[in-house]
């Protein structure tokens, strides 16, 4: 009996400190990595404003809702937002696990089995669009100027991370668990874990394009440590 206990304690005594030293090397890579800068080259041609937000844990990336290569309210509709206005001159894009976009308004109202799903790519995946009138920038919010065949990359990316139906438009979620009057909820592709967050997918945004960008995070703060606060205010 005193063997199997020895034995048994030896094993979660392994576990236990496997797990810890996953978490350790987890978090050490995540912070490394968010450090090295990639497409570290000279910005082209100046052609169309975009924003990065953060709300001090999630990343979204702002574009314009009008331009002559995309109008995304044919697809992200002003109606579908509470207050219906259509002079808003921003959209804000994030991506996200959908258990935590919809059922955790709070980070008190976090549960474990919503936290589980996300962190081992059990559930499926939301985008959450937000319009705006006008933007200030500040520290939780930059400016970020690219050329038009750069912004045809970005909106390459963010269009298919939307899933659509079977006449190609966006899939919108109806649900009362709206942030603003301003607004919605989208369904979209991918799954969201342990290495693929919020943050990840809006690194790969600015990778994409070709701006400066971390080579791998799971935080806003390495994204935003590539772009220092160099502008006043941001209107349209």
């Amino acid at each position: 009996m005193i063997r199997i206990i020895k034995k048994i304690l030896k094993i979660t005594g392994y576990t236990v400190l496997g797990i810890v030293a996953f978490v350790c090397l987890y978090f050490l890579t995540a912070f490394v990595c968010s450090r090295i800068t990639i497409n570290n080259a000279p910005a082209g041609s100046q052609e169309v404003t975009l924003f990065i937000k953060t709300n001090g844990v999630h990343t979204d990336i702002i574009v314009p809702v009008h331009t002559c290569q995309m109008d995304w309210s044919r697809e992200v509709k002003f109606s579908n937002t509470t207050n219906k206005d259509t002079s808003s001159q921003y959209l804000a894009l994030g991506w996200g696990d959908k258990g935590f976009y919809l059922n955790t308004p709070q980070w008190s109202d976090l549960k474990f089995s919503v936290a589980f799903n996300a962190a081992f790519g059990l559930s499926t995946t939301a985008i959450h669009a937000t319009f705006y009138n006008s933007l200030q920038e500040n520290e939780r919010c930059r400016k970020i100027i690219i050329s038009r065949d750069q912004y045809q990359l970005l909106i390459n990316y963010i269009t298919a991370s939307f899933r659509k139906d079977e006449n190609g438009h966006f899939i919108y979620i109806k649900t009362n668990a709206n942030y603003s009057e301003t607004d919605a909820f989208y369904e979209a592709n991918g799954s969201y874990n342990l290495f693929r967050t919020c943050n990840t997918w809006a690194n790969n945004a600015l990778k994409t394009s070709g701006r400066k960008c971390c080579l791998w995070t799971i935080y806003d703060k390495g994204i935003f440590l590539k772009y220092p606060l160099l502008y006043g205010s941001a209107t349209p």
